[in-house]
């Protein structure tokens, strides 16, 4: 799919969690504070691949997308 696709992909109402490392945070979120290397962290995206939250746990993640009203997707 192209990215002009994913981007009106569920009608903006379709997010993914993806397992990522603290080291990767400040690429996703410049604004985002240092955080200590080598920790687990979740992040939510939209389905045309925005970063919306970063969370230590999948379940925030889950639940912040709830409270936004998107539903979440696996992602292989």
């Amino acid at each position: 799919m192209t990215e002009q696709a994913f981007a009106i992909f569920g009608g903006g109402k379709i997010a993914y969690v993806k397992p990522i490392r603290s080291e990767d945070v400040h690429r996703l979120y410049p604004q985002a504070p240092e955080l200590e290397p080598g920790m687990a962290l979740f992040a939510l995206h939209a389905a045309d691949g925005t970063p919306i939250m970063v969370t230590d746990s999948r379940e925030a993640a889950v639940a912040n997308a709830m409270t936004h009203e998107l539903e979440t997707v696996s992602v292989h």
